[in-house]
């Protein structure tokens, strides 16, 4: 067997064992596209190796989906399917994990009318809500990872022949997952403790407010009294562990929701809704986003800014090192599953519950009290580099270094 196929077996074992952490009699659900079929092949053998009951694979294929955003009538992209929704929070309610494999051309959508992309994200968010709030409550377990397509690959390494910019952005994938290790499965459970050490580190801190400060950034963010830093592993409600993102190099908290001020910088292009938004700024009043600017993309993310009420706050905080390794392979991927674990970054729209304390079993106007954002979108966006410093706030008012040079100062 070639480097490349082991490579790409332990990459679907890893998916399996780690990402959803597949239980005995347990249903498998996998979102995919054509271009993941000989991966996705490879990890519903390992799933039903592992004692899967069944294995629903949900195709799609990016040549459809454009050709619909080109041809479709408008009233169209107002609508997601009812059955497909049901069907979704059905197996969800029946104990299924979810894989969903990214392959898609950062510039899917490229040309087409905003308005379109701007309803249909409308549409799938508020069809999808109630699992979204299994998701980000931690009930299944979820995975997210990635595989190459060719329009991906050739757009992270223009210079290559076709079948090389695959084979590149396959050892990054691979490199980026520890999938080419001995023993990924063993070397993941490391990376899950050290991931720890820093989440108890922040979690006996309880700061009041971190102050970001970079080139274009001056951002203060307030964080909710009884906030808790998570990293890597999650655990569902059965008490099973599983990875929601591979890769993950990151530590994160939920903001109070009014509490965000000032002005942050993007770091990274965003891939979103099949476009790139570029060279951006975000500037917050009260937690409320109030103005944005972009080189590239601005109508797109003016659009996200603006579908729902929701989307007009914060989510998410996340702590990533410069010096992580993905940062480190200087590979730009367009690709927010890989560049946010290159990058400090923060989410607009949805919070997740399990980030306060009590959080997985509250009601949605509980976690409103407790200052919670609630929308039907949740997008991450880069704002680190090895310019930023970040200092945590005490109860106090004191400033402690969270944060220099783009790494950890503790």
């Amino acid at each position: 067997m070639g480097n490349f196929q082991k490579n790409l077996e332990k990459y679907a074992e890893l998916t399996v064992k780690v990402g959803v952490n597949i239980q005995k009699g347990q249903t498998l659900v996998i979102n995919t596209a054509l271009d993941s079929a000989e991966f996705v092949r490879l990890v519903v053998k390992k799933a039903y190796e592992a004692g899967a009951y069944n294995v629903v694979v949900n195709w799609s294929d990016d040549v459809v989906s454009r050709t619909k955003y080109d041809l479709a009538p408008d009233e169209s992209f107002h609508e997601y399917p009812e059955f497909r929704a049901k069907e979704i929070v059905d197996l969800a309610e029946n104990g299924a994990a979810f894989i969903s494999v990214f392959s898609s051309s950062p510039d899917l959508l490229k040309g087409v009318n905003p308005e379109r992309i701007s309803n249909f994200q409308k549409a799938a968010g508020q069809a999808l809500s109630t699992y979204r709030k299994f998701i980000q409550s931690d009930k299944v377990s979820w995975t997210v990872v990635a595989a190459p397509s060719q329009k991906w690959a050739e757009k992270v390494f223009p210079n290559e022949t076709p079948e090389v910019s695959v084979q590149k952005l396959w050892d990054a994938i691979f490199k980026a997952t520890r999938a080419d290790l001995d023993n990924p499965v063993e070397a993941w459970k490391k990376h899950d403790e050290t991931l720890h050490e820093k989440v108890n580190y922040l979690n006996s801190k309880r700061y009041k407010k971190l102050h970001y400060k970079a080139p274009g950034t001056d951002l203060t963010i307030e964080l909710p009294n009884n906030h808790l830093w998570v990293g890597a592993g999650s655990v569902n409600e059965k008490g099973h562990e599983f990875m929601a993102n591979m890769p993950t190099e990151e530590v994160f908290t939920v903001p109070y929701k009014t509490g965000v001020n000032g002005t942050v910088a993007s770091t990274k292009p965003l891939s979103y809704g099949g476009n790139l938004i570029d060279q951006f700024s975000v500037t917050f009043e009260n937690g409320r986003i109030v103005d944005v600017k972009a080189k590239e993309g601005e109508e797109i993310l003016k659009r996200l800014v603006e579908t729902d009420e929701g989307s007009h706050y914060l989510g998410e905080v996340a702590l990533v090192p410069h010096n992580s390794p993905i940062s480190q392979s200087n590979i730009l991927f367009y690709n927010t599953l890989f560049d946010e674990n290159a990058s400090n970054h923060l989410a607009i729209g949805s919070a997740y519950a399990f980030c306060i304390e009590g959080g997985k079993k509250m009601s949605s106007e509980e976690l409103a009290e407790n200052g919670l954002n609630e929308s039907i979108t949740h997008v991450d966006f880069m704002i680190g580099s090895a310019d930023m410093d970040i200092d945590g706030i005490t109860e106090d008012g004191s400033e402690e270094p969270v944060f220099r040079k783009g790494d950890w100062a503790f």
